[in-house]
C-alpha cells in the first residue's frame, strides 16, 4: 500500500465518500472534550483530521501526538458539519474521519508557533528548518521555482542554450572584493569565485554558442544590505549578432511574460525607456521608483546670483546642484514632520533642509511661510514658484549641495514622502508595477581618489558609435551601450552590447589608465579570444533574488532563499563561516597572523 495516495491541501470535496492516505506534520492538535482535531500540514496546505475515541488504538496514539510530530493518516473523506465549512482553506469544505494514525516521527517541542509573525530573523535564519516549513516560506520559494520554470521555458523557446560556467576562477577586478579560494597543489596561489560569468558568456559568443543563459550563483564580498548577500543568484543571458534595441526587446518580453505566467501581472505592450541624464535631472536616481508622482525642479541656474549662501555657493560649483521637490499638499505637514524629514536627510550627507510653505500663490512673497524668503530675491522667488508649479497649500523642500548628496537626500525624501501615509492619502503615490527601462549611461566615472577614470558599468561595455572619439579626447563625454531595467524603484537587470574588437577594448583600457602589461595579466584571455573573429553580442543579467523578492512582498531578499546569510555574510544556521584547524591550514600554506590589539587613544 502507498505510504500517502493524496497531499494534504488537496483534499476537496472531489474525494468525499473515499478514503485516503496521508503523511505530514502535526500544525495544530485540538482536544474537544474527547473528540480530537489535528490541522495536518504539507507543502500543499492543511486538511483537519477528526480522531473519535472508538478507535481505541488509534485515539491512544492521538491523544500523544504534538506540534511538528510527523504522521502517516489514513481515513475516510466527509463532508464538515454545516456551520464548521472554513472558506480560508482549499480542504475547508470537507474534514478526513481518522481509521490509522502512525508517528512517523515524533518532534521536540519547537522554539516557536509556526503561525507567530512576530518571530525575530535571528531566530528564523537559527532554526531555518522550521522557518521554512511556515506556509509563507513555502509559498516563496516555490513562486522562486515557478519564476525559474519560466525564464527557462521563455529562453529554451528563443533557442537559449543553459551552459555552466566555473565557480573556482581568475580574480579580476569587477567592482567588488573577491572572494579567495587556496588552492593546495599550487601554494602561494589562489582560484576567485565569480563575482559574475562575464568573461566566460563572452568567450562562449565568441566559440560560436550564439545564445547562452544561465541561472547561476555570484560571490561578492561587499558591505550588505536588504537586498544585498554574498552569494546570490543571477539570470545570466548572452546573445550574439544583435544590437541595442533588440536585445532590450527580447529580454522585456521575457519579463512581461514571467510576470504574467506566474503573477497573472499584466506589465503592459511596452516598457518606457528614460535616459540617465533624464532620471537623474527629474528624480536623481537611476532607478526611479515611477509610483511616486513626485519630481524634481531644476534651480541650480537660478540660484546663482542670490545673497543667500547655501543655495548659491552649490549653484556657482562646478559639481554643484540646487533642486526643489514640491509636495502637494504638503501645508498640512506639522513642524515636528519637517523636522523629522531634516534629520533623515542628513543620512544623504545634507546639511539641512530648506523649505517653502505656499500659502497664497497670487501674493507673491507675501504668501509664502519660510525661514529662507528674506534671503531671496523676487526674481529668484517667481522662478521657484513657476517652475515648481506650486499651488495653494503646498510645500516646497530644497536640496543645495554636490549633485551626489542633492540627488541621494532629496530622492530619499521622496520616497520617503510618496510612500508615507500621507503620501499615500494624497494620491503622491499609487499601488502599480511601474517598470522602465534607463539608457545611455555614462561609460566612466571620475575617481578622485586615484585621478583616474573607472568604469561605470565594467570594462567590456561598449562605448555608443557616435562617441568611440571620446574614449581618447574626452571620456567624461563617453556613453556606453549600456542598459538597465527598473521595476519600482529596484534595478532588477542591466547589461549592455559588449566590445568585440581588441582596439577599441585597448582604447578603453588606456582612458582608464590600465596599461597594456596590466591588461594582458588581468584579461590576456580574453583579449586573446576577441582577436579570433569575435562577433558583435551582448547580454543582460537579473537579479533572480530580487525579482521574486519583489513579486512575493517580502521585507527582504532573504525571505525568499532558502539558506541566506545575514548583513554580517553570517549563517546562524550552520555557523558558518568559522575557523579551521591547523592541520588543514598547512595544507593550503597558510599562517594566520596574531591579531594586534586595538591600539587606545
Amino acid at each position: 500500500m502507498s505510504m500517502r495516495t493524496q497531499y494534504c491541501g488537496l483534499v476537496t470535496e472531489a474525494l468525499l465518500g473515499q478514503t485516503v492516505s496521508l503523511c505530514g506534520w502535526v500544525h495544530r492538535r485540538r482536544d474537544h472534550g474527547g473528540v480530537i482535531f489535528i490541522d495536518l500540514r504539507d507543502r500543499e496546505g492543511l486538511v483537519q483530521v477528526v480522531c473519535d475515541p472508538d478507535r481505541a488504538e488509534m485515539f491512544a496514539v492521538a491523544e500523544g501526538v504534538r506540534n511538528e510530530y510527523c504522521v502517516r493518516v489514513s481515513g475516510l473523506v466527509r463532508a464538515r458539519p454545516a456551520g464548521t465549512e472554513n472558506a480560508g482553506l482549499n480542504s475547508g469544505k470537507i474534514e478526513v474521519l481518522c481509521h490509522e494514525l502512525e508517528v512517523l516521527n515524533p518532534s521536540i517541542t519547537p522554539p516557536f508557533q509556526l503561525d507567530d509573525d512576530n518571530l525575530s530573523e535571528t531566530t528564523r535564519l537559527t532554526h531555518r528548518v522550521l522557518d521554512l516549513r511556515r506556509p509563507q516560506m513555502q509559498q516563496n520559494l516555490r513562486l522562486r521555482y515557478r519564476v525559474a520554470m519560466e525564464v527557462r521555458k521563455y529562453l529554451d523557446a528563443q533557442g537559449f542554450i543553459d551552459i555552466e560556467t566555473p565557480m573556482l576562477t581568475k580574480s579580476t577586478p569587477e567592482g567588488a572584493r573577491d572572494y579567495l579560494v587556496p588552492s593546495r597543489v599550487n601554494p602561494g596561489h589562489f582560484f576567485a569565485l565569480p563575482q559574475s560569468p562575464q568573461l566566460f558568456k563572452q568567450m562562449l559568443m565568441v566559440a560560436n554558442f550564439d545564445r547562452y543563459y544561465q541561472i547561476t550563483k555570484c560571490f561578492r564580498d561587499e558591505d550588505l544590505r536588504a537586498d544585498r548577500q554574498p552569494e546570490f543568484t543571477q539570470i545570466d543571458c548572452e546573445t550574439s549578432f544583435l544590437g541595442e534595441q533588440e536585445i532590450r526587446d527580447l529580454f522585456e518580453t521575457m519579463i512581461r511574460t514571467v510576470f504574467r505566467n506566474t503573477m497573472n501581472v499584466d506589465l503592459g505592450d511596452s516598457i518606457p525607456v528614460m535616459k540617465y541624464e533624464e532620471a537623474m535631472r527629474r528624480f536623481g536616481s537611476d532607478k526611479p521608483d515611477l509610483r511616486v508622482k513626485l519630481e524634481f525642479t531644476e534651480l541650480t541656474d537660478a540660484m546663482q546670483d542670490v545673497e543667500f549662501k547655501v543655495f548659491s555657493t552649490p549653484a556657482n560649483t562646478k559639481d554643484g546642484r540646487v533642486a526643489a521637490l514640491r509636495v502637494p499638499h504638503g501645508g498640512e505637514l506639522s513642524r515636528g514632520d519637517i523636522d523629522s524629514y531634516t534629520d533623515f536627510v542628513k543620512i544623504y550627507g545634507a546639511k539641512g533642509l530648506a523649505w517653502i510653505k505656499v500659502n497664497e500663490v497670487a501674493k507673491g512673497r507675501d504668501g509664502l511661510q519660510s525661514p529662507i524668503v528674506k534671503n531671496l530675491h523676487d526674481a529668484a522667488v517667481a522662478t521657484i514658484l513657476e517652475r515648481t508649479g506650486a499651488q495653494d497649500g503646498d510645500i516646497i523642500f530644497f536640496a543645495a549641495d554636490r549633485a551626489k548628496v542633492v540627488n541621494d537626500s532629496l530622492g530619499a525624501l521622496r520616497l520617503k514622502i510618496g510612500h508615507s501615509d500621507f503620501g499615500v492619502e494624497k494620491g503622491l503615490s499609487e499601488q502599480a508595477w511601474r517598470p522602465l527601462w534607463v539608457v545611455d549611461f555614462p561609460m566612466f566615472e571620475y575617481d578622485e581618489e586615484n585621478s583616474r577614470w573607472v568604469a561605470a558599468h565594467h570594462p567590456f561595455t561598449s562605448p555608443k558609435d557616435e562617441h568611440v572619439d571620446y574614449l581618447e579626447a574626452d571620456p567624461g563625454r563617453c556613453l556606453a551601450k549600456a542598459y538597465d531595467m527598473v521595476l519600482n524603484g529596484w534595478e532588477i537587470g542591466g547589461g549592455s552590447v559588449r566590445i568585440h574588437r581588441e582596439e577599441i577594448q585597448s582604447k578603453v583600457f588606456r582612458a582608464m589608465k590600465i596599461g597594456a602589461e596590466e591588461a594582458r595579466d588581468k584579461f590576456g584571455f580574453l583579449l586573446d579570444a576577441l582577436q579570433y573573429g569575435a562577433p558583435p553580442h551582448g547580454g543582460i543579467a537579473f537579479g533572480l533574488d530580487r525579482i521574486v523578492t519583489m513579486m512575493a512582498g517580502a521585507d527582504s531578499i532573504r525571505d525568499v532563499i532558502a539558506f541566506p546569510k545575514t548583513q554580517r555574510a553570517q549563517c546562524l544556521l550552520t555557523q558558518a563561516p568559522s575557523e579551521v584547524d591547523e592541520k588543514q591550514l598547512r595544507e593550503l600554506h597558510i599562517r594566520l597572523r596574531t591579531q594586534e590589539p586595538a591600539k587606545t587613544v
